[in-house]
């Protein structure tokens, strides 16, 4: 339970957040806000209209970050998928949780039920709450979504290109043969379905796309209509997907009752090719630490109380935790770290969030880290290339100004060693900030398959 002492800061930050709202809006907010957060997967920097793509057209989230919020320098708490949504849901550093890297069908793991998600704490507040599409926090009876806050769930429960593929409708595989051309527009009447079904209450609504993540499936409407090819159709589903919500809210009298986000989980799978995304002017995607990897797009539009603008602060996933818990008039968990910040203030009233600090995290390895302008980026042997993962060369400690070089071509580590070890200092504190981890939660492992071996020396000595 929370104590005296945490109650009434919660409370003096709640009641900042709405003097900062009066100071734009001349209004009350809502007393409680409806959530709506679309989650896609893969999706890359560069893939929408309004950061900067001339071929795929997202007219719908185009306009939604006209209204509202665009970051420009919004973050992934992770560059692969299973770490971003437990950090996403937590506002903790996933690798708080053992959780380091992505589950897949085989595992017996997930995030414990012991973790406060955004779910059960805006529950805790009377919201009615859903989840729609891709979980990937453990697919086991106890790791699904009803366990976790949720009063419904619909969707995949992992990535689109594993095995055993099924929709499950709350704890129960409904589905064992999905037809991917229609998930995108299967997870928007669900979406649509529960905004109709719970318009006269506070709810939280959770719609994380499987797409753009491969294999890519766009429906007959939209199937060989982009520019950009059969990508292009599923990120214009997508779009649509977005304009679908925003007109339902909009029907119901809710648009100005509701936050509305959009982002993605990491950077573009660019292994993939042409059946991948764009990080835009940032270098690599997902699975790595440089900007491509983790820096993603970010809008907020809050209509009537979020006013029209470029935000250029270093803003989270782990930040949205924090923020719509104190939106809601919530109180924060005292008996554990939230490592995100309330950024209501600056959404409000685009008060400056000071200098910041970010993690780089990748399989459990902090490889770069980033304070104010300054991010260092550890040494990496570099890989060649496979199926699964882009070719990358390797490279010594590297120093960039992320301000006045987003793509991270200028080292400047020769010519600022004080900053590098100001940056290796603040890197240090922060591990050592961080106490004693809990185990790695083991996601995979390989069959054993010796018999195979031994099968294959029979059949040679059979041959001789």
């Amino acid at each position: 339970m929370p104590n005296s002492r945490s109650t009434v800061l919660c409370f003096l930050v709640t009641v900042g957040a709405l003097l900062s709202f009066s100071a734009f809006t001349g209004e009350t907010p809502p007393e409680k806000p409806n959530v709506v957060l679309i989650f896609t997967d893969d999706l890359g920097y560069g893939d929408l209209g309004c950061y900067g793509n001339t071929v795929i057209r997202t007219p719908n989230l185009d306009q939604m970050a006209a209204k509202g919020a665009r970051f420009t320098e919004f973050y992934s708490i992770s560059p692969v998928c299973s770490p971003s949504r437990a950090g996403l849901l937590t506002g903790r550093h996933p690798i708080r949780m053992g959780i380091q890297s992505v589950f897949f069908p085989e595992s017996w793991t997930g995030m414990a039920p012991e973790e406060i998600t955004l779910a059960e704490a805006l529950k805790e507040q009377g919201y009615a709450t859903s989840c729609v599409g891709k979980w990937h926090l453990g697919h086991h009876h106890r790791y699904l979504p009803l366990q976790q806050g949720f009063d419904e769930y619909f969707g995949i429960p992992y990535s689109n290109d594993m095995e055993a593929v099924v929709y499950l409708d709350s704890n129960e595989v409904v589905e064992d043969e999905v037809d991917q051309r229609y998930t995108t527009r299967t997870y928007t009447e669900k979406a649509l379905d529960f905004i109709d079904r719970k318009a006269g209450s506070p709810f939280f609504l959770y719609v994380a796309h499987s797409m753009p993540h491969v294999p890519l499936y766009a429906s007959e409407d939209f199937e060989g209509k982009s520019p950009r090819g059969l990508y292009g159709d599923v990120v214009e589903e997508i779009d649509w997907s977005v304009g679908q919500i925003l007109n339902k809210l909009k029907e119901e009298g809710l648009d100005e009752e509701t936050i509305v986000i959009f982002t993605s989980d990491n950077g573009p799978w660019l292994a993939f090719g042409p059946n991948g995304g764009s990080a835009g002017p940032l270098r690599e995607g997902k699975q790595f630490t440089f900007e491509g990897g983790m820096r993603v797009p970010g809008i907020i539009q809050w209509k009537g109380q979020v006013a029209p603008m470029e935000s250029e602060e270093l803003v989270s996933t782990i930040d949205l935790f924090p923020t719509l818990v104190t939106l809601a008039g919530g109180t924060l968990p005292d008996d554990r770290p939230i490592d995100g910040q309330d950024i209501s203030a600056h959404l409000l009233k685009k008060k400056p969030l000071g200098e910041r600090t970010l993690a780089y995290y990748y399989n459990g390895e902090l490889r770069a880290f980033r304070k104010g302008d300054w991010k260092i980026k550890m040494p990496y042997p570099g890989n060649e290339f496979k199926p699964w993962r882009a070719g990358v060369p390797a490279h010594d400690t590297l120093l960039f100004n992320l301000k006045t070089d987003r793509s991270e071509k200028n080292n400047l580590l020769p010519k600022h060693p004080e900053k590098v070890a100001e940056l290796l200092q603040a890197m240090e504190n922060f591990q050592t900030s961080l106490g004693t981890l809990p185990p790695v939660l083991k996601v995979s492992a390989p069959a054993d398959n010796i018999h195979y071996d031994r099968q294959n020396e029979w059949l040679n000595q059979q041959k001789q």
